[in-house]
């Protein structure tokens, strides 16, 4: 079986990995990741801009690559009750175009970093600032930054996948 992940970025393609295995067990799984646009913006501060880059992606890359499902991972930033807030998006199609949407915990991200990103500057490079990291959204990234590695970027991500993955577990419970 294989799984085609719309990014490069090492951290997403392995939590895109250990979810298929954790939820399918007994299937051989081949999972590469290729580059793929989102059509959104590099910084998307909606959930809803999240979700659609990450959907942008997973059609991009199934469309790309002759794969059993296409996953679309995009991380953006949600304005809640004034605070805001750090989430992935999840978003896997399968060959049939059958669509499963999960996320990731959402992470309360300090003013001084909204600061930085209100000028312009994406949040993985504002983490990075901060912390004096180097591209730690191919590593730790924010969750793990902000926790001390108890949540990292590839386990948050991978319990989103997770979700997203419910849609195939229960497809009897998607019917219309």
């Amino acid at each position: 079986m294989k799984i085609v992940v719309g990014s490069k970025n090492p951290t997403k393609i392995q939590a895109a990995k250990e979810a298929f295995l954790m939820v399918f067990p007994n299937k051989k799984w081949e999972v590469v990741g290729i580059d793929v646009e989102s059509g959104v913006v590099s910084q998307p501060m909606s959930d809803d801009e999240s979700i659609k880059g990450a959907r942008n992606r997973a059609k991009a890359a199934i469309k790309k690559i002759k794969a059993n499902y296409g996953v679309g991972l995009e991380g953006g930033l949600q304005k809640i009750d004034g605070m805001w807030f750090d989430c992935g998006w999840i978003v896997i199609i399968d060959k049939e175009g059958n669509e499963g949407i999960g996320s990731t915990i959402k992470m309360h991200t300090p003013k001084k970093f909204m600061k930085l990103i209100d000028k312009g500057i994406e949040l993985g490079i504002v983490n990075d600032m901060i912390f004096k990291t180097k591209n730690s959204k191919h590593a730790e990234g924010h969750f793990g930054l902000m926790t001390n590695g108890a949540i990292t970027r590839t386990k948050g991500y991978r319990d989103g996948v997770i979700s997203a993955l419910s849609r195939f577990i229960h497809p009897e419970l998607f019917k219309k």
